[in-house]
């Protein structure tokens, strides 16, 4: 199977494997410490969660840091990417910990969000840092089939890390701090495995190095405008174009998250609506998460072969039209049964069309603006993820029943499928 045998060969490159085991250590420590913080605004027993409260979480997690992601752009394109993985996993040791003492000394609310945004705003660093990096690891001709596994590497052990969060908060009452301290420790491993990487290897390239913080954040504007311009050239529309029909999936990821944590608080916990148990509707979303996960591996088999008859555009395309047509369909009963496929299809789909947009943009990008590119890439996902919970908050009712947001995310679809095959597809001569 030529699928297989790519990844025996990409998994012979040393380089890629130690890149891999940093992003998995490190996803792996970003799923547990998203789970602690979802299970302690979310599920705490003491709090009565609706659909407001978590779109306002979101905005003050994703929205003040997405003003980062230009910045970190720049500065991956002029500091040592491999530098920015050390000390970024150090800095979020650190930080996670500060997290973890405020839990326990019960701080105010604004303290917690404050630590929390600073964890995520690093984040945004060495996501970025890892993605820029990918194609110094492997050859250009099997860089699908690294976007195929490296990300969805990541994200399965996001999910790993998300589940192994649950059952630790499951298993022992009011540990919220301890999940997070274990997350902290993971960073902590990402940030030695990072030290097996040559300080050079990961670029950027040695005339691009700017070392000085000064001169790098002088610079921004210009080389934010410089990367804006290089992704708009004739040439790289189509990666235009895949940015944004990808910048529209996650908009829908976003609205149907929030109604399924609302489903799993509320309608599914109880059968009396606006009840709550909250250790039920915690083991749901567990489930529902490793379900998604199981649609992230499956789209890291399917897709490289996919995308290579097809074509990355086509591949966005078809997985756009098919969440068209089965998230409705299995959404509308808003039943425990459909809905977990709902879930695994639109992990399926929205990592299929990830890895195809990754590799178009890879592709099409030069090597000094991929730094740059891929933060605006971050920032769009943010954003959109943001302003779809809180759409979904004036759309949700008390219990996440909802099927105007579920026709709605439908119609999103496709759009997006539309959109694409007109613009985003390589017109073949």
């Amino acid at each position: 199977m030529s699928v297989a045998r790519d990844l025996r060969v990409l998994l012979r490159f040393q380089d890629f494997r130690r890149l891999l085991a940093v992003r998995l250590l490190s996803q792996g420590a970003d799923g547990v410490y998203q789970v602690a913080l979802a299970t302690y605004v979310v599920f705490s027993p003491e709090k009565q969660t609706s659909a407001a409260a978590i779109a306002s979480a979101m905005a003050v997690l994703l929205l003040p840091y997405s003003l980062v992601g230009p910045f970190a752009g720049v500065l991956l394109d002029r500091w040592r990417r491999r530098q920015m993985l050390l000390y970024g996993n150090l800095l979020r040791t650190l930080l996670a910990s500060v997290t973890a003492v405020l839990i326990l000394s019960h701080a105010p609310d604004w303290l917690f969000y404050v630590s929390a945004l600073c964890v995520t705003a690093v984040n945004r660093f060495v996501l970025a840092g890892l993605s820029a990096a990918l194609p110094r690891v492997v050859d250009p001709d099997r860089l699908v089939i690294a976007n195929s596994l490296s990300p969805t590497a990541g994200t399965l052990a996001a999910t790993a890390g998300g589940g192994l969060a649950f059952v630790v908060r499951l298993a022992a009452s009011d540990s919220d701090a301890a999940v997070v301290l274990l997350g902290s420790a993971l960073y902590l491993c990402a940030a030695l495995a990072s030290l097996r990487i040559t300080r050079e290897l990961l670029g950027p390239n040695r005339e691009l190095v700017q070392p000085r913080l000064g001169a790098a954040l002088v610079g921004t504007a210009r080389g934010l405008v410089g990367g804006l311009r290089h992704l708009i050239e004739p040439r790289r529309r189509v990666a235009a174009w895949a940015l944004a029909s990808m910048t529209l999936m996650r908009f829908c990821y976003g609205a149907l998250t929030v109604m399924v944590l609302m489903l799993c608080r509320y309608a599914w916990s109880s059968d009396s609506p606006g009840a709550s148990d909250s250790e039920e509707g915690l083991a749901l979303l567990g489930l529902a998460v490793g379900v998604s996960g199981a649609g992230f591996f499956t789209a890291a088999v399917v897709t490289p072969w996919t995308a290579g008859r097809l074509g990355p555009g086509l591949w966005i395309v078809t997985c756009a039209a098919a969440a068209a047509v089965l998230e409705p369909a299995l959404g509308l009963p808003f039943t425990e049964a459909p809905m977990l496929t709902a879930a695994f299809v639109l992990g399926l789909v929205t990592q299929g069309a990830k890895i195809a947009t990754d590799t178009i943009v890879q592709s099409s990008v030069d090597d000094g603006y991929r730094g740059r590119i891929f933060s605006l890439y971050d920032v769009l996902f943010n954003v959109a993820f943001v302003g779809a919970a809180g759409v979904a908050a004036l759309m949700l009712p008390a219990d996440g029943r909802s099927a105007a947001l579920v026709i709605t995310v439908a119609v999103i679809y496709a759009v997006i499928a539309v959109t694409m095959a007109r613009f985003g597809v390589p017109k073949r001569q």
